[in-house]
């Protein structure tokens, strides 16, 4: 799965991809860039 890195501004894999569930109850991928180390986050299922 990819997500967007702020960071690099560029779709990255997600490395230690972890499913979350925000507030209102909407799932969640949450995890790593694997180029630079900022955490990345996707909303929606995976």
């Amino acid at each position: 799965m990819e997500a967007y890195c702020f960071k690099c501004r560029n779709k990255r894999e997600i490395s230690n991809p972890k499913q979350v569930t925000l507030k209102n109850g909407r799932p969640a991928t949450q995890g790593v860039c694997p180029q630079c180390g900022t955490k990345v986050f996707r909303i929606g299922k995976s």
